[in-house]
């Protein structure tokens, strides 16, 4: 046998060294974990490129509450700073555009939402407005003087209020007159302002009885142009256009669009000129018409003939549009099949080219004056954190996650395609269980929201926790789901329940035929629209053998005039006491007889997106009938439960139902 020399001896100790212990080994994702995964948002570049700031959103188990801060990581990658401490949360970091003050927004002071400063010089954040009631959103402007302002009016009577033994009687007169975490809505209107660096003063820019937001500074800081519906009754359509006005006191603002469905996200090019934009879809089409890119040449302050749309026959949803920095291309984000990238097309017009590559998610983008371009994006892998984008390629910069993430071992996300009933190719999701058996394993169809929405190439807690207890998650985009076009989302318009359901029967077909699912061991359920579609899989089979229908609708005559939609119900389906048939088919109530799954029911009880009058219903509908089936509320929460003990309780539910009807030989998740 040859010796080793001390040399080659030297090497191998350097090389497994260099690898992880071999008595390591990674855990399985637990319910817990929610509090070890952070949530990245708002990446914005420094003008010198040098930086970048952004949030990080952490749940906290002792205080049962959320806190967001804000961040600094270098550009180039490196440790990251973190900026702000405070215990109301910190949001919307932007940078002055000559680069001396960080600026971010913040109730800490018990005052509203108001702008803090963090001096790039060093020293503690300072509050810089004392708007009454607070503000929505702010924009510098180009030379740092002046911030544009988004607030809406105080309550006059907010102080009278505060001192009354007993609330006052709410007074509805509007046509929309509730939203979902908003309550029953006031009248007041929302209004820009400018607020002066210099003397801290202010003055309101916009007037009237309309809403306006979505403001943006003209490259000079002569104009301001924003979105605002200024139709009859707003309440009744999405007619939003494109204003522009000058600048100063006492201005008048200019419509320069003139589509009747909606415009919004407008940005200037860098020489002022035009005014790119999103242009919606048919407004009779509502939620499953997709949108275009479009762009309209402005001339002092004024429109200058008419838009051009830069995407047509695109037909897939598009956000976010920015000019490059020489004004030759205008980027934007696209939606396509499982994934969403940068994507950009000459602002002349022409082609439209895909800047990014890969399974990924791109949720947001941000670039300075020099071109450099940051991403808020997310893999299978990963959740969402920002990469910086150089050319086509893509690097990473901050790294929240990646140190909780090395000890979890994760299950392994496969996509494949399905046929439906009639041929039409459907995009599955398929998350493999980990540490489990050979052979077909429980199997749980999870179907998302919307019903226009996708799932996509990006990081799941819950597919991950899932698979973490030994299912297979089936995941699909059914008929209706968005990222194929307008038409395969307008395939269910006025038919939820048929074809969609045709669909994700079939992702489940698919597995069984895979080898993967266990067909005496299904489950399905899902939140919003997938607790909607959940209903109509447990009326029309028996094939599953537990379901969870989450924040979802069943009695749809019960909803009109009580949920948020009185646009979109009116628009899809008619008026209920014209077109009553359409109304009563597509509502699974009526099919509740049929339902022999044991079904968990779950809503928050201030949901006015579902109200819990729909899960009550069901939940009524299958005790009478003598079915297995609980109702849990949870208390004070809107539609999406926010409260992070209320989100551990839900997930544990999850395991505890599905293992009981699936997994009755394992060990319960959660002692009752």
């Amino acid at each position: 046998m040859r010796h080793l020399t001390k040399l080659n001896l030297t090497l191998i100790v350097l090389l497994f060294s260099s690898l992880p212990s071999l008595g390591q080994t990674k855990r399985l994702l637990e319910v817990e974990d929610i509090f070890n995964v952070n949530s990245v948002g708002s990446p914005r570049i420094s003008p010198d490129g040098a930086w970048v700031a952004y949030t990080v959103s952490a749940m906290n188990k002792e205080e049962d509450n959320s806190d967001t801060d804000i961040y600094m990581s270098p550009y180039s990658g490196g440790d990251a700073i973190r900026v702000t401490t405070g215990p109301k949360g910190e949001s919307n970091p932007k940078w002055s555009p000559d680069g001396k003050y960080l600026a971010f927004t913040s109730s800490r002071d018990d005052e509203g939402n108001q702008i803090w400063l963090l001096d790039r010089r060093g020293g503690e954040a300072t509050r810089l407005t004392e708007f009454e009631g607070g503000l929505s959103a702010y924009e510098w402007s180009p030379d740092s003087t002046r911030i544009l302002i988004t607030r809406t009016d105080p309550d006059p009577k907010a102080e009278e209020k505060k001192k009354a033994k007993a609330p006052e009687p709410l007074v509805v007169s509007r046509l929309q007159f509730k939203r979902d975490r908003r309550g029953y809505l006031h009248s007041r209107k929302t209004h820009l302002h400018i607020f002066e660096m210099e003397g801290r003063t202010s003055l309101q820019l916009t007037q009237g009885e309309h809403d306006s937001g979505a403001a943006v500074w003209s490259p000079d800081g002569q104009w301001v142009a924003f979105v605002s519906n200024r139709t009859t009754e707003p309440d009744a359509n999405n007619n939003s256009d494109l204003w522009v006005i000058r600048a100063q006191e006492g201005a008048k603002s200019k419509k320069v669009t003139e589509w009747h469905g909606s415009d919004s996200s407008p940005a200037w090019s860098p020489d002022g000129r035009y005014l790119a934009y999103i242009q919606g879809g048919n407004p009779a089409d509502i939620w499953y018409a997709t949108n275009n890119l479009a762009v309209i040449e402005i001339s002092n302050g004024e429109a200058r003939g008419s838009s051009r749309v830069l995407t047509e026959g695109v037909d897939r949803n598009l956000s976010s549009p920015d000019f490059t920095r020489d004004g030759r291309h205008i980027r934007f984000l696209i939606e396509d099949r499982k994934n969403r990238h940068l994507a950009q097309v000459p602002a002349a017009g022409g082609k439209l080219e895909i800047v990014t590559t890969g399974k990924r998610t791109i949720r947001q983008f941000h670039s300075n004056a020099a071109g450099q371009t940051v991403l808020l994006e997310s893999q299978r892998t990963y959740p969402q954190e920002v990469s910086r984008l150089e050319g086509s390629s893509i690097y990473r910069v901050s790294r929240v996650n990646d140190d909780f993430l090395a000890g979890i071992e994760l299950a392994r996300v496969e996509t494949t395609t399905a046929n439906s009933q009639d041929g039409t190719e459907i995009d599955v999701f398929l998350t493999h269980p980990l540490r489990a058996g050979s052979g077909p394993q429980p199997a749980l169809l999870r179907i998302h929201g919307g019903p226009v929405s996708q799932f996509s190439n990006t990081f799941s807690f819950e597919w991950q926790l899932l698979a973490a207890q030994g299912f297979l998650v089936i995941s699909a985009n059914p008929r209706g789901s968005s990222g194929r076009g307008s038409a395969f989302s307008r395939a269910i318009w006025a038919d939820w329940g048929q074809k969609d359901f045709q669909d994700v029967m079939a992702a489940v077909d698919k597995a069984i035929e895979m080898g993967l699912a266990d067909k005496d061991r299904l489950g399905v359920g899902g939140w919003s629209y997938g607790g909607i579609l959940t209903n109509y899989v447990i009326t029309q089979t028996d094939r599953f053998k537990a379901a969870i229908s989450g924040a979802s609708e069943v009695n749809y005559t019960a909803n009109y005039g009580h949920d948020h939609y009185q646009l979109q119900w009116e628009k899809e389906l008619g008026l209920p006491w014209e077109n009553t048939d359409t109304w009563i088919r597509i509502s699974p109530f009526f099919k509740v007889g049929n339902v022999v799954t044991p079904t968990l029911i779950m809503c928050g009880q201030l949901d006015w997106n579902v109200p819990l009058q729909n899960s009550e219903q069901l939940y009524q509908a299958l005790r009478r009938l003598g079915q297995e089936t609980e109702l849990i509320i949870y208390p004070g929460q809107g539609h999406g439960i926010r409260r992070p003990s209320y989100q551990v309780d839900r997930y544990h539910r999850y395991l505890d139902w599905y293992s009981k009807y699936l997994r009755p030989e394992a060990t319960e998740v959660r002692a009752k």
